[in-house]
């Protein structure tokens, strides 16, 4: 892995400088940076956002998520590769789940995606969910911001899964397409109300061969469903097929996700959507802290033994851990 500590001569400026000229090299390093847990590492890529900060925002940030086998990374090989013809740089951080017994993740999806890992307007960082829920990665926004920063005016975050917890992808994007395969079933159960809600578009990909008559039926169902879950005053969110294999769909696809962003961008909604999703961040990172020094603590150690052993409850337990934080209780 490459080395995230400055070289020799290598400050804060110099990756800035790195990342605001475009190389790649030091977008990779700067992404090692962010992602290292070594409390020196943390300052220095604090520093690094905070100077990049006013070199961000400019991309179209694209949450993608979907069910098993509805065919993401094709589908974002297939995007990616439409959009670089087309003279726009794309940057796709693809999250892979960690594992609960290792820790480890295999980190496969760039192999997957051999034509645009090739490409030189595209840039592709798997990285590992390390246990956080939400189908993204810890550092994923900070990420975000650096590709933005390096040039990459289109951002495709592909999630872990699908579920409730994915609608954390909704929290740092700007549009969230949500992958369905027709014909898997009662497709409507497979998937949590919650993300159906924050679904910009519903993608029902492999439309082609003899699964096209399907995937037509399954645009009627999900665009009456949509209609349904739809909120006042909110659009409605679109419904399309397409094929990643036969390359179809794809330019209605950018079509939409363009209509959409000028319009919120009018109107002012694009820039409250961004200014919430900054707050959930700020909160979020509160809550990553507070829980590494709470497992950083012996106390919490020797309290998370008395209640695997049975000799505290997991209420007292928890009110014990919190004191030993210093965090003062409401009175009773």
């Amino acid at each position: 892995m490459t080395d995230p500590a400055p070289r020799r001569g290598t400050g804060v400026e110099d990756y800035a400088a790195g990342l605001l000229a475009g190389n790649r090299g030091m977008l990779a390093r700067a992404i090692t940076l962010v992602e290292s847990r070594r409390p020196e590492h943390a300052a220095t890529a604090a520093a690094l956002i905070n100077l990049l900060l006013p070199h961000t925002g400019r991309s179209i940030r694209i949450g993608l998520t979907g069910v098993p086998g509805a065919g993401k990374s094709a589908l974002i090989e297939a995007l990616g590769s439409w959009l670089t013809a087309r003279r726009h740089r794309v940057a796709v951080l693809s999250i892979d789940p960690s594992s609960t017994r290792s820790g480890g993740s295999l980190l496969g999806d760039k192999t997957r995606m051999t034509r645009l890992s090739t490409d030189p307007n595209a840039f592709i960082r798997p990285s590992p969910s390390g246990l956080v829920l939400g189908g993204i990665a810890r550092t994923t926004r900070e990420t975000m911001l650096l590709c933005e920063a390096s040039g990459y005016d289109v951002v495709l975050i592909e999630t872990v899964g699908v579920g409730q917890s994915e609608v954390s992808v909704a929290d740092m994007t700007d549009f969230v397409v949500v992958l369905m395969l027709a014909g898997a079933g009662d497709a409507l159960q497979g998937i949590k109300r919650g993300l159906l809600e924050s679904a910009d578009m519903i993608a029902i990909t492999k439309a082609d061969g003899d699964n096209i008559p399907a995937c037509r039926r399954a645009v009627t169902q999900y665009t009456f469903a949509m209609h349904l879950l739809r909120e006042p005053g909110e659009p409605e969110a679109a419904v399309v097929m397409c094929s990643a294999l036969a390359g179809t769909g794809l330019e209605r696809i950018w079509e939409i996700i363009v209509e959409r962003q000028a319009e919120r961008e009018a109107s002012g909604a694009l820039a409250a959507r961004r200014a919430r999703q900054n707050t959930v961040w700020m909160w979020s990172l509160v809550e990553q802290h507070i829980r590494a020094r709470l497992n950083a603590g012996a106390a919490a150690a020797e309290i998370e033994r008395a209640v695997r052993a049975g000799r505290l409850s997991a209420v007292r337990g928890a009110e014990a851990i919190i004191g030993a934080l210093g965090v003062a209780g409401e009175e009773k």
